[in-house]
């Protein structure tokens, strides 16, 4: 019995290099039916192949088949565990999305490509490229925005004009209110004998 155990341990790694080797000959097959524009083979014959699907994605990008190709590279990017794949296919989504001049879009696909691969470079200047493009596209809101604030705000703060017999009582009050001031200070000063130092 324990014979039997250590010989299925061995074969073990043995069934499993079978199985990726299978895989690995159908995406070698997939990627030579991709070359010859079969693709669909690739696809059928491993369903769950990231390389096959992204693949796809690239024939319909190639076909001029642009919204189904992003579409495809998204489909990609969600369930790809591999960050290489998964920052390629945000990558190329970007791409297509820059082509179509969505660029809110493709700067958050590019974004994605680095957060998974941030040592792209061709990501970072796309997504530089995206910004600046964007920018131009878009005046600087904040500016405009700002000004019709000072505008709004403008008015608040001036004060309506005074009536001159307004404008009299205020200044008489203001200085009744000096007056009783002064002989406030007056009276402290008699009250503590006349000069005080001054604290410099």
């Amino acid at each position: 019995m324990r014979s039997v155990h250590i010989l299925l341990l061995l074969m073990w790694p043995f069934a499993i290099t079978a199985q990726s080797k299978k895989a690995n000959e159908e995406i070698i097959a997939g990627n030579i039916a991709y070359k010859e524009q079969q693709y669909s083979k690739a696809l059928t014959a491993d369903p769950q192949s990231m390389i096959a699907k992204y693949n796809l994605a690239t024939a319909l990008y190639k076909q001029d088949r642009k919204v189904e190709a992003a579409q495809a590279y998204q489909q990609v990017a969600e369930v790809a565990t591999d960050e290489a794949i998964k920052a390629k296919a945000f990558y190329n989504k970007g791409v297509i999305l820059s082509q179509q001049k969505n660029l809110e879009e493709s700067i958050e696909a590019y974004k994605n490509a680095l957060r998974n691969n941030p040592n792209d470079k061709e990501a970072r200047e796309n997504l530089q490229k995206a910004l600046l493009e964007l920018k131009k596209k878009a005046p600087p809101k904040k500016q405009e925005d700002k000004q019709k604030k000072k505008q709004e705000q403008q008015p608040q703060q001036q004060q309506p004009k005074m009536k001159p017999k307004e404008a009299e009582q205020r200044l008489k009050l203001l200085q009744q209110k000096e007056k009783e001031v002064q002989q406030r200070v007056q009276k402290e000063k008699t009250k503590s004998g006349g000069s005080q130092e001054k604290d410099w």
